[in-house]
Protein backbone atom coordinates (compact mmCIF):
# COMPACT_ATOMS: atom_id res chain seq x y z
CA UNK A 1 0.00 0.00 0.00
CA UNK A 2 1.81 3.40 -1.06
CA UNK A 3 2.44 6.08 1.89
CA UNK A 4 -0.24 8.71 1.61
CA UNK A 5 0.30 11.93 0.62
CA UNK A 6 1.64 14.72 2.40
CA UNK A 7 -0.73 18.11 2.88
CA UNK A 8 -0.50 20.77 4.63
CA UNK A 9 -3.66 22.44 5.59
CA UNK A 10 -3.58 26.62 6.69
CA UNK A 11 -7.31 26.59 6.91
CA UNK A 12 -10.16 26.00 9.53
CA UNK A 13 -12.58 23.12 8.50
CA UNK A 14 -16.37 21.56 8.89
CA UNK A 15 -15.38 18.74 11.62
CA UNK A 16 -17.05 16.42 8.88
CA UNK A 17 -14.47 17.91 6.23
CA UNK A 18 -11.63 17.68 8.08
CA UNK A 19 -12.00 13.55 9.08
CA UNK A 20 -12.42 12.81 5.67
CA UNK A 21 -8.78 14.97 5.09
CA UNK A 22 -7.41 13.06 7.59
CA UNK A 23 -8.80 9.99 6.45
CA UNK A 24 -7.33 10.32 3.23
CA UNK A 25 -4.37 12.23 3.66
CA UNK A 26 -1.16 12.66 5.70
CA UNK A 27 -2.06 16.22 7.07
CA UNK A 28 0.18 18.87 8.55
CA UNK A 29 -0.99 21.98 10.01
CA UNK A 30 0.34 25.12 10.33
CA UNK A 31 -0.60 28.71 10.87
CA UNK A 32 -0.36 31.72 8.27
CA UNK A 33 2.91 33.26 8.02
CA UNK A 34 4.42 30.59 9.56
CA UNK A 35 7.81 28.74 8.79
CA UNK A 36 7.26 24.90 8.08
CA UNK A 37 9.25 22.66 9.30
CA UNK A 38 11.94 21.82 7.10
CA UNK A 39 11.65 17.68 7.42
CA UNK A 40 8.06 18.32 6.93
CA UNK A 41 8.01 20.53 3.90
CA UNK A 42 10.04 18.17 2.07
CA UNK A 43 7.08 16.05 1.01
CA UNK A 44 4.39 18.43 0.69
CA UNK A 45 2.41 17.75 -2.21
CA UNK A 46 -0.45 19.71 -1.74
CA UNK A 47 -1.78 22.88 0.32
CA UNK A 48 -5.56 23.66 1.66
CA UNK A 49 -6.29 27.04 2.09
CA UNK A 50 -9.27 29.19 3.17
CA UNK A 51 -8.16 31.51 0.74
CA UNK A 52 -4.83 32.83 2.11
CA UNK A 53 -1.35 30.67 1.44
CA UNK A 54 0.89 33.48 0.11
CA UNK A 55 4.41 33.17 -1.65
CA UNK A 56 6.15 32.96 1.29
CA UNK A 57 4.66 29.98 2.65
CA UNK A 58 4.61 28.07 -0.97
CA UNK A 59 8.45 29.10 -1.16
CA UNK A 60 8.60 26.69 1.33
CA UNK A 61 7.57 23.26 -0.17
CA UNK A 62 9.44 22.01 -2.78
CA UNK A 63 7.45 19.61 -4.21
CA UNK A 64 4.12 21.15 -3.89
CA UNK A 65 1.57 20.33 -6.99
CA UNK A 66 -1.98 21.70 -5.92
CA UNK A 67 -3.44 24.93 -3.84
CA UNK A 68 -7.17 23.77 -3.00
CA UNK A 69 -8.90 26.93 -1.58
CA UNK A 70 -11.88 26.74 0.80
CA UNK A 71 -13.39 29.95 -0.51
CA UNK A 72 -14.39 31.87 -3.69
CA UNK A 73 -11.94 34.44 -3.53
CA UNK A 74 -8.01 33.30 -4.35
CA UNK A 75 -6.57 36.88 -4.51
CA UNK A 76 -4.34 35.74 -0.86
CA UNK A 77 -3.27 32.86 -2.58
CA UNK A 78 0.54 33.24 -3.97
CA UNK A 79 -0.54 33.50 -7.30
CA UNK A 80 2.99 34.17 -8.83
CA UNK A 81 4.91 31.45 -7.07
CA UNK A 82 1.76 29.10 -8.74
CA UNK A 83 2.25 30.56 -12.23
CA UNK A 84 6.11 29.82 -12.35
CA UNK A 85 6.12 26.59 -11.07
CA UNK A 86 2.90 25.50 -13.25
CA UNK A 87 0.88 24.71 -9.61
CA UNK A 88 -3.06 24.73 -10.46
CA UNK A 89 -5.27 26.56 -7.85
CA UNK A 90 -8.85 25.77 -7.28
CA UNK A 91 -11.66 27.63 -5.58
CA UNK A 92 -15.27 26.83 -4.52
CA UNK A 93 -17.46 29.14 -6.62
CA UNK A 94 -21.32 28.69 -6.59
CA UNK A 95 -21.24 26.77 -3.52
CA UNK A 96 -22.02 29.72 -1.20
CA UNK A 97 -24.39 31.35 -3.31
CA UNK A 98 -27.20 30.74 -1.40
CA UNK A 99 -25.58 31.81 1.44
CA UNK A 100 -24.44 35.32 0.57
CA UNK A 101 -28.08 35.77 -0.78
CA UNK A 102 -29.45 35.73 1.92
CA UNK A 103 -27.42 37.39 4.03
CA UNK A 104 -27.82 40.02 1.27
CA UNK A 105 -31.33 40.44 2.06
CA UNK A 106 -30.96 39.80 6.06
CA UNK A 107 -28.74 42.86 5.78
CA UNK A 108 -30.94 45.17 3.67
CA UNK A 109 -33.89 44.33 6.22
CA UNK A 110 -31.24 44.83 9.32
CA UNK A 111 -30.04 48.11 8.26
CA UNK A 112 -33.75 49.29 7.07
CA UNK A 113 -35.58 48.32 10.21
CA UNK A 114 -32.50 49.40 12.66
CA UNK A 115 -32.74 46.08 13.92
CA UNK A 116 -29.13 46.08 15.14
CA UNK A 117 -29.89 49.35 17.15
CA UNK A 118 -32.86 47.44 18.50
CA UNK A 119 -31.28 45.11 19.76
CA UNK A 120 -28.64 47.22 21.47
CA UNK A 121 -31.80 49.28 22.45
CA UNK A 122 -33.17 46.60 24.16
CA UNK A 123 -29.99 45.81 25.68
CA UNK A 124 -28.59 48.58 26.97
CA UNK A 125 -32.54 49.15 29.41
CA UNK A 126 -33.63 52.26 26.93
CA UNK A 127 -36.80 50.77 26.17
CA UNK A 128 -38.52 50.76 29.73
CA UNK A 129 -37.57 54.24 29.16
CA UNK A 130 -39.24 55.50 25.59
CA UNK A 131 -40.03 53.80 22.58
CA UNK A 132 -37.65 52.94 19.74
CA UNK A 133 -37.56 55.49 17.32
CA UNK A 134 -39.14 54.52 14.22
CA UNK A 135 -37.47 52.91 10.61
CA UNK A 136 -38.16 52.06 7.23
CA UNK A 137 -40.06 49.03 5.37
CA UNK A 138 -37.76 47.33 2.74
CA UNK A 139 -41.13 46.13 0.79
CA UNK A 140 -42.17 47.86 -2.53
CA UNK A 141 -38.20 49.91 -2.49
CA UNK A 142 -36.10 50.71 -5.32
CA UNK A 143 -33.19 48.23 -5.21
CA UNK A 144 -30.61 48.99 -7.44
CA UNK A 145 -27.63 46.00 -8.25
CA UNK A 146 -24.12 46.44 -9.00
CA UNK A 147 -23.24 43.47 -10.74
CA UNK A 148 -25.69 41.38 -11.86
CA UNK A 149 -23.50 37.85 -11.92
CA UNK A 150 -25.06 34.49 -10.56
CA UNK A 151 -24.78 35.88 -6.73
CA UNK A 152 -26.49 39.27 -8.01
CA UNK A 153 -29.14 37.11 -9.59
CA UNK A 154 -29.79 34.80 -6.46
CA UNK A 155 -30.49 38.34 -4.90
CA UNK A 156 -33.09 39.57 -6.92
CA UNK A 157 -35.22 36.49 -6.88
CA UNK A 158 -35.43 37.11 -3.10
CA UNK A 159 -36.37 40.88 -3.25
CA UNK A 160 -39.34 39.60 -6.07
CA UNK A 161 -40.41 38.63 -2.93
CA UNK A 162 -40.65 41.69 -1.53
CA UNK A 163 -42.16 43.78 -4.43
CA UNK A 164 -39.11 45.33 -4.70
CA UNK A 165 -38.37 47.49 -8.37
CA UNK A 166 -35.52 45.97 -9.41
CA UNK A 167 -32.53 47.53 -11.77
CA UNK A 168 -29.24 46.60 -12.19
CA UNK A 169 -25.58 48.32 -13.72
CA UNK A 170 -23.26 46.02 -15.37
CA UNK A 171 -20.35 46.65 -18.26
CA UNK A 172 -23.23 44.82 -20.38
CA UNK A 173 -26.57 44.33 -20.24
CA UNK A 174 -26.96 40.57 -19.22
CA UNK A 175 -29.12 38.74 -21.95
CA UNK A 176 -32.84 36.96 -20.51
CA UNK A 177 -33.20 38.92 -17.62
CA UNK A 178 -36.24 40.14 -16.65
CA UNK A 179 -34.22 43.00 -14.67
CA UNK A 180 -34.16 46.75 -15.93
CA UNK A 181 -30.26 47.59 -17.29
CA UNK A 182 -29.76 50.92 -16.45
CA UNK A 183 -26.45 52.31 -18.72
CA UNK A 184 -24.73 53.86 -15.69
CA UNK A 185 -23.76 53.64 -12.28
CA UNK A 186 -24.56 57.14 -11.22
CA UNK A 187 -28.14 56.76 -12.29
CA UNK A 188 -28.46 53.41 -10.70
CA UNK A 189 -27.77 55.26 -7.39
CA UNK A 190 -29.50 57.85 -8.19
CA UNK A 191 -33.18 56.20 -8.71
CA UNK A 192 -31.55 53.31 -5.79
CA UNK A 193 -33.20 53.27 -2.11
CA UNK A 194 -30.86 50.24 -1.68
CA UNK A 195 -27.58 49.66 -3.74
CA UNK A 196 -26.44 46.39 -3.68
CA UNK A 197 -22.95 45.96 -4.64
CA UNK A 198 -21.49 42.49 -5.42
CA UNK A 199 -18.80 43.00 -7.73
CA UNK A 200 -15.60 40.46 -8.19
CA UNK A 201 -12.00 41.71 -7.13
CA UNK A 202 -9.72 43.22 -9.22
CA UNK A 203 -8.33 46.34 -9.82
CA UNK A 204 -11.72 48.06 -11.87
CA UNK A 205 -13.93 47.49 -8.58
CA UNK A 206 -11.41 49.13 -6.48
CA UNK A 207 -13.12 52.43 -5.73
CA UNK A 208 -16.09 52.06 -8.40
CA UNK A 209 -18.15 53.50 -5.38
CA UNK A 210 -17.01 56.66 -4.76
CA UNK A 211 -18.30 59.65 -3.09
CA UNK A 212 -19.91 60.56 -6.04
CA UNK A 213 -22.11 57.30 -5.97
CA UNK A 214 -22.90 58.09 -2.57
CA UNK A 215 -24.23 60.94 -2.94
CA UNK A 216 -26.23 59.96 -5.78
CA UNK A 217 -27.51 57.74 -3.31
CA UNK A 218 -27.94 60.38 -1.34
CA UNK A 219 -28.51 60.63 2.85
CA UNK A 220 -31.98 58.27 3.41
CA UNK A 221 -30.03 55.71 0.79
CA UNK A 222 -28.55 52.40 1.34
CA UNK A 223 -25.20 50.80 0.72
CA UNK A 224 -25.20 46.81 0.78
CA UNK A 225 -21.52 46.05 0.28
CA UNK A 226 -21.17 42.21 -0.96
CA UNK A 227 -18.27 42.08 -3.03
CA UNK A 228 -15.76 39.63 -2.33
CA UNK A 229 -18.28 37.19 -0.70
CA UNK A 230 -20.15 39.19 1.10
CA UNK A 231 -18.85 41.69 4.76
CA UNK A 232 -15.49 41.83 4.32
CA UNK A 233 -13.21 44.71 4.80
CA UNK A 234 -10.16 45.94 3.64
CA UNK A 235 -8.24 44.97 6.40
CA UNK A 236 -10.12 42.92 8.60
CA UNK A 237 -10.27 42.01 11.32
CA UNK A 238 -9.39 45.70 11.68
CA UNK A 239 -12.72 47.87 11.21
CA UNK A 240 -12.70 51.30 10.86
CA UNK A 241 -13.30 53.48 13.54
CA UNK A 242 -15.91 55.62 11.67
CA UNK A 243 -17.78 52.84 10.63
CA UNK A 244 -17.81 51.66 14.45
CA UNK A 245 -19.26 54.63 15.42
CA UNK A 246 -22.11 55.04 13.25
CA UNK A 247 -25.26 53.37 14.83
CA UNK A 248 -27.28 53.50 11.30
CA UNK A 249 -24.29 50.38 10.02
CA UNK A 250 -24.38 47.11 10.47
CA UNK A 251 -21.12 45.42 10.72
CA UNK A 252 -20.71 41.40 10.30
CA UNK A 253 -17.45 39.54 10.80
CA UNK A 254 -17.14 38.04 7.18
CA UNK A 255 -19.91 35.73 7.53
CA UNK A 256 -21.24 35.33 4.27
CA UNK A 257 -20.40 32.10 3.90
CA UNK A 258 -20.40 30.76 7.59
CA UNK A 259 -22.71 28.27 7.76
CA UNK A 260 -22.14 24.74 8.73
CA UNK A 261 -24.07 23.73 5.42
CA UNK A 262 -21.98 25.92 2.60
CA UNK A 263 -18.79 25.41 4.38
CA UNK A 264 -18.86 21.77 4.79
CA UNK A 265 -19.70 21.11 0.64
CA UNK A 266 -16.69 24.22 0.03
CA UNK A 267 -15.12 21.89 1.75
CA UNK A 268 -15.69 18.73 0.48
CA UNK A 269 -15.12 20.59 -2.92
CA UNK A 270 -11.71 21.79 -2.21
CA UNK A 271 -11.22 17.76 -1.52
CA UNK A 272 -12.80 16.91 -4.73
CA UNK A 273 -10.38 18.78 -6.48
CA UNK A 274 -7.23 17.03 -4.29
CA UNK A 275 -8.66 13.66 -5.06
CA UNK A 276 -9.32 14.48 -8.66
CA UNK A 277 -5.86 15.70 -9.24
CA UNK A 278 -4.21 12.86 -7.21
CA UNK A 279 -6.21 10.15 -9.25
CA UNK A 280 -4.87 11.93 -12.38
CA UNK A 281 -8.38 13.35 -13.56
CA UNK A 282 -9.53 17.30 -14.76
CA UNK A 283 -9.62 19.27 -11.88
CA UNK A 284 -13.92 20.38 -10.53
CA UNK A 285 -13.06 24.00 -10.39
CA UNK A 286 -9.64 25.20 -11.47
CA UNK A 287 -8.88 29.37 -11.41
CA UNK A 288 -8.80 31.11 -14.90
CA UNK A 289 -5.02 32.02 -14.20
CA UNK A 290 -3.38 28.98 -13.70
CA UNK A 291 -6.00 27.36 -16.45
CA UNK A 292 -4.44 29.65 -18.80
CA UNK A 293 -0.95 29.06 -17.90
CA UNK A 294 -1.38 25.42 -18.99
CA UNK A 295 -2.83 26.37 -22.10
CA UNK A 296 0.02 28.36 -22.72
CA UNK A 297 2.62 25.75 -21.97
CA UNK A 298 1.65 23.66 -24.24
Amino acid sequence: MPDPIDVLLVAGLAPVVDQRLAAEYRVHCADLGAVVAPEIAANIRAVVAGGIAQDALLAQLPKLEIVATVSVGYDGIGLKTCLERNIPITNTPEVLNDDVADLAIALMIMTSRRLAAADKYVRDGKWLKAHVPMAHRVSGKKLGILGLGRIGRDIARRAEATHMNIAYYNRRPVEGTPYRYVPTLLELAKESDFLVVILSPGPDAAKMVNQDVMEALGPEGILINISRGLDVFKDEPRVPAELMAMENVVLTPHVGSLTVETRTDMGMLALDNLDAWFAGKPLLTEVPETQAAKRVAK
